[in-house]
């Protein structure tokens, strides 16, 4: 048992929460609309926290057109391992104040959880991070590097070009990434698989310009109605993606009911769940697909016009053990095969991102695994992610050797991405806890 550090979280812990509510006060939006002064001074922050607690060598990493990252280190003992520590100091938009119930960068507890912007994706993985170093001292029974990029919320764009500029600055045995969470509140997860992720542009043209849609209706198709027609063809019948060839696979359901699904993504009374098969599947190891956005006349600046053009975003993850390139071929192939009354229809490829397994029996694992029984009083489970980390793949191949750990402090109630945002916060002191000793006993 490690007593000793349990203690000292729960000493540290009111200053962790300060440091996390400071971070989330800084509307450090990565999207190329927002001020990008905040970013850098949400870097600039980042990096005097890890002075403060107790990094060394800390400094801000810079590529032209790419916002800064935050590197620290500290060295450990002859011999031991080193670990990095990955976290993202970039937040995404906030959306409308309007649907959040408080501001959304004025951090604010409510029945234990710290609501703002960031709070759990994924500033609560820096101070983690900075705690951890606190709590295992000047000289850690492990080396410990840092690396908080700015970027990750709009891609992560840039940090294949990091690892390369910085690759023997990056190097670890073993790299801990706190961008995932956990399985429920009360209940720890590794995450051992990503689904992938692919979009594209799809657009429909059947006239040179707008027509009156009284003159001409009946006879002319108008592109919106044909757009839907050749979107609607992305799924069965019972809610399966129809592409053809996607790669599918069942997965251990655990014990996630319909029910708990439904409270946790606020599905409305009346609405049906998607597709076959179990629902942990369904979410982490087939293929899902949506309609991101249409590119269309406002409803408020309607006129009765057929509407000769018409484009829309259109997304699908990947199951694990898929390939980006030929599912990307397939939905091209799928979209431009269906062109209602021969209307003219175009697919742009646009972003592509590589699923991922990660060493669920790699036996580095070992010592997340204790830490996470130690911290929660009970085993941790192994989970999969439905959401897309294209950068887990691009660390895999930085350190081919190196051990990947995915997780994090947050809970399938966090609204991360969405309005209310927020963290649990014992969860977030119980994460702080396991992975100090994981640290601890992968020094053996």
């Amino acid at each position: 048992m490690h007593d000793d550090l349990a203690a000292a979280v729960d000493a540290l812990f009111p200053s962790i929460r300060v440091e996390l509510e400071a971070l989330v006060r800084i509307p450090s939006v990565s999207a190329a609309d927002f001020d990008a002064s905040q970013v850098r001074r949400s870097a600039e922050a980042t990096a005097d926290l890890l002075r403060r607690y107790g990094f060394g060598a800390v400094r801000l990493l810079e590529l032209e057109g790419a916002h800064p990252a935050v590197f620290g280190e500290i060295a450990g003992p002859p011999g031991a391992p080193t670990v990095l520590l990955y976290a993202h100091h970039d937040v995404q938009p906030p959306g409308p104040d309007s649907e959040w119930a408080t501001a959304p960068f004025m951090p604010l507890e409510r029945d234990g959880r710290l609501y703002g912007r960031g709070s759990s994706d994924d500033k609560c993985g820096i101070v983690t991070h900075a705690a951890v170093a606190r709590l295992l001292g000047d000289t850690p029974p492990v080396g410990i590097k840092v690396f908080v990029e700015g970027e990750e919320e709009v891609g992560s764009s840039h940090l294949e070009d990091f690892l390369a500029a910085h690759g023997p600055l990056l190097a670890a045995d073993v790299i801990v990434i706190a961008d995932s969470g956990n399985w429920r509140v009360g209940t720890p997860a590794l995450t051992t698989s990503l689904r992938g992720l692919i979009s594209a542009f799809v657009e429909v043209q059947v006239l040179e310009s707008g027509v009156h849609s009284g003159q001409f209706g009946g006879a002319i198709p108008d592109a919106l109605t044909i757009l839907t027609r050749v979107l609607s063809s992305l799924h069965d019948a019972a809610g399966n993606v129809a592409i053809p060839g996607l790669v599918s696979e069942e997965t251990d359901p655990l014990d996630l009911t319909e029910e708990e699904l439904r409270s946790q993504a606020g599905v409305l009374p009346g609405v049906q769940m998607i597709g076959t098969g179990t629902l942990t599947s369904r979410l982490w190891t087939r293929p899902a697909a949506a309609v991101l956005a249409i590119d269309a006349p406002a409803v408020a600046k309607a006129i009765n016009q057929l509407i000769p053009k018409a484009r829309a975003k259109v997304s699908v993850r990947l199951a694990p053990g898929d390939s980006p390139a030929r599912a990307m071929q397939a939905l091209v192939d799928h979209l431009e095969s269906r062109p209602a009354w021969g209307a003219r229809v175009t697919v742009t490829p646009f972003e592509s991102g590589e699923p991922f397994r990660l060493g669920g029996d790699d036996p580095r694992l070992a010592a997340f695994r204790r830490g996470f029984a130690e911290a929660w009083g009970r085993p941790s489970v192994d989970i999969g992610v439905g959401g897309s980390i294209p950068f887990v793949a691009a660390f895999s191949a930085a350190n081919p050797g190196a051990a990947i750990v995915l997780t994090g402090a947050a809970d399938p109630e966090c609204r991360a991405h969405g309005p209310n945002e927020s963290i649990h916060l014992d969860e977030l002191r119980r994460f702080v806890l396991a992975e100090a000793i994981a640290l601890r006993e992968l020094a053996g």
